[in-house]
C-alpha cells in the first residue's frame, strides 16, 4: 500500500514549481534565467493537461497511474490497481481517496505546495534553487521548501527544447526518495468536471488517524 503521507508529499512536490524564497538559494546565471523564464511561460500556458506516471520509490518499488491537470486548483492522480487510492483537489482541499473504503482524508490546500503549481502562473525565478544542471537535452532545477512535514528537496527535470515537465525526483524530510516519470501526455483535453470532484457516497476521515 502507498503511505498516504507519501502520496501528498509526491504529489505535491511533482508539481510546486512556485516555492517561498530561502537565503541559501543560489545565483541563477543570466543563461538559467531566460531558459527558466521560458519554461515558467510555456507550462503556464498549459491550461489541461492529461497523461500517465510511474512512481518508484526509495526500495524500488514501481506504481503507475494517471493524471488529470485543469487550471486553476484543479489536479487528480489516480494509481493503478492493486492500489486503491487517488488524490483529488476540490476547491480549498486536497483529498486522499481510497477507492474500495469509499473513504477520503481532506487536507488544507493551502498547506500543500501544489497549490501554486495549479494556479495560473508558474514562477520558478521564485522558488529557493539550489542547482541547476543541463545534460541531454534536459534541464535539471533542484529546489527546497518548507511543508508541513518539514524541509522537502525536488530535483524537476524539463526537457530543454519542448519546456515540457519530464520528470521529478522528490527527498522526503525522512530521507526517503520518490522518483516521478511522466508519459503519453496530451494537452489542451477536454476533462470532464466529474474528475475533479468526490462522489456523494464517499465518507470522511479524520487525517490524524492515517496509517
Amino acid at each position: 500500500m502507498i503511505r498516504r503521507h507519501a502520496l501528498l508529499l509526491g504529489v505535491a512536490a511533482a508539481l510546486a514549481p512556485v516555492m517561498p524564497a530561502f537565503a541559501q538559494g543560489r545565483t541563477l546565471t543570466p543563461e538559467e534565467q531566460t531558459l527558466i523564464g521560458e519554461i515558467n511561460a510555456h507550462n503556464s500556458a498549459i491550461r489541461t493537461m492529461v497523461g500517465r506516471f510511474l512512481q518508484i520509490d526509495t526500495n524500488g518499488g514501481r506504481t503507475e497511474g494517471t493524471f488529470f491537470l485543469e487550471r486553476p486548483d484543479k489536479v487528480r492522480f489516480r494509481y493503478n490497481p492493486p492500489s486503491r487510492e487517488e488524490i483529488v483537489s476540490v476547491g480549498r482541499g486536497f483529498y486522499v481517496l481510497n477507492r474500495q473504503d469509499e473513504t477520503y482524508y481532506a487536507y488544507p490546500q493551502d498547506t500543500i505546495p501544489l497549490r501554486q503549481f495549479i494556479g495560473d502562473k508558474i514562477d520558478l525565478l521564485n522558488a529557493n534553487v539550489l542547482d541547476v544542471a543541463s545534460s541531454d537535452g534536459y534541464m535539471t532545477i533542484t529546489v527546497v521548501d518548507e511543508t508541513v512535514a518539514g524541509t522537502v528537496q525536488v530535483s524537476l527535470v524539463f526537457d530543454t527544447e519542448t519546456k515540457d515537465l519530464a520528470q521529478w525526483s522528490l527527498v522526503e524530510p525522512s530521507g526517503a526518495e520518490l522518483t516521478f516519470s511522466l508519459y503519453d501526455v496530451e494537452k489542451g483535453v477536454e476533462i470532464p468536471r466529474s474528475y475533479f470532484s468526490i462522489p456523494a457516497t464517499y465518507t470522511g476521515l479524520d487525517p490524524s488517524t492515517r496509517r
